[in-house]
């Protein structure tokens, strides 16, 4: 595909290897996060717990990158399960796991430049949220591995998404220091109430305020990615359950009623709890949560606005037009997002190379087919290129 402009691509994985949790763990800790064996397969296990949240926590093989394409396009008429779309899984591939490699399979697709973000770290938090030390030296070693072995800027190409966790605000503030140290230009914060010693709380509320501040002063982009967020609660009350969430093992109810509901919460505390009026440099942006969320989440916005104007700084619509940029998927109503948002807030994603993602990232600029020449650009490259230029707060 020939295109006039450097391809941004905002949703990259790599695969982490077995000590990517461990190497730089203190001594302590050394039993919290384990792989054993169960029946002749290898599992994680954390605090004792045995999660089966990714069904091959070593990663040895994988699904193919795009596997499910067509089942999250809604096209499964004969009622395939995923795992028989997913076919025979192919080996790890070298691109997966190192810088050098995926540099090389980026030319090979098209691309320019691509966030890269964890697969396995995303079950972390939830399993840790009762033990807020062990939450921070867990993220803390993890961010130390990544930097090993990706770094946080690679050729200016690959931006690795080091990780912060906010149940100590005092520490984030030092991980995010050291990140932005260490040549970060974005990081991850889980959407999810924060945990804590007198329980959950939203990241938004003043008590955060220096943490925000710190953000400000570095200009970082903070993204919320999807990431195992605890919902699973609320839908086990539904169905009966009391297990982890599994996103390999999804049923028709959990899949309507807990769609997203982590990043619409996430979102709707940041604006309703005035994140962004106390903090107008603060930049947000939500990567492989879709979209099908917003248009209810402006809705609500605009009419509790109306009901009580004196709550909000300005027209919360507004805010979320300025301060927060969303990455949908391949198949949903993009065209309809870019109306809801604005051409300048929707980012290009392709979840590569997650078998629900895209095998060739370039195919998503069909999706955008009908737009403007300026409209592709800005969505495939522009949008996100300017998110990633750092701008200090004056």
């Amino acid at each position: 595909m020939n295109l006039d402009f450097d391809v941004y691509d905002a949703d990259n994985h790599f695969y982490e290897p077995i000590d990517a949790f461990t190497r730089h763990l203190p001594e302590r800790y050394s039993g919290a996060i384990r792989y054993v064996d169960i029946d002749g397969r290898t599992k994680i296990a954390i605090n004792n717990k045995i999660s089966e949240y990714i069904p091959n926590p070593t990663f040895e093989v994988v699904a193919g990158p795009g596997a499910w394409e067509e089942y999250y396009r809604g096209n499964n008429p004969d009622g395939k399960t995923l795992r028989e779309f997913t076919g025979k899984p192919i080996r790890c591939e070298p691109a997966f796991r190192h810088p050098d490699d995926r540099i090389k399979l980026l030319d090979e697709q098209g691309v320019y430049a691509t966030l890269m973000f964890p697969t396995l770290a995303s079950l972390l938090e939830e399993r840790m949220k009762d033990d807020i030390e062990l939450t921070h030296a867990a993220i803390s070693s993890f961010n130390r591995w990544m930097l090993d072995e990706w770094s946080f800027n690679y050729q200016g190409r690959i931006f690795p998404t080091p990780i912060i966790t906010l149940p100590d605000p005092r520490k984030a503030i030092e991980e995010l220091e050291w990140c932005v140290e260490n040549g970060a230009r974005v990081v991850l914060i889980r959407p999810a109430p924060v945990p804590g010693l007198r329980g959950s709380r939203s990241m938004a509320l003043p008590e955060f305020d220096d943490f925000w501040n710190a953000v400000e002063q570095t200009g970082i982009l903070v993204t919320c990615h999807s990431s195992d967020s605890g919902y699973d609660a609320y839908t086990n009350h539904w169905e009966g359950g009391s297990g982890e969430f599994l996103p390999f093992k999804l049923s028709p109810f959990r899949l309507v009623v807990n769609y997203r509901r982590d990043i619409y919460d996430t979102l709707a505390s940041m604006i309703c709890h005035g994140l962004f009026a106390r903090h107008p440099a603060v930049r947000v942006a939500s990567i492989e949560n879709g979209s099908t969320w917003v248009a209810s989440l402006l809705l609500e916005l605009s009419l509790t606005y109306g009901k009580m104007p004196q709550e909000f700084a300005e027209d919360p619509l507004e805010t979320f037009r300025r301060h927060i940029s969303v990455s949908p998927f391949y198949e949903e109503d993009i065209p309809g997002l870019i109306d809801d948002i604005g051409i300048d807030r929707v980012l290009f994603g392709s979840d590569y190379p997650h078998p629900e993602g895209l095998g060739k990232p370039l195919d998503y600029i069909n999706e955008v087919a009908d737009r403007s020449p300026e409209d592709r650009r800005k969505v495939m490259s522009e949008n996100l290129k300017e998110l990633l230029t750092l701008r200090p707060a004056a």
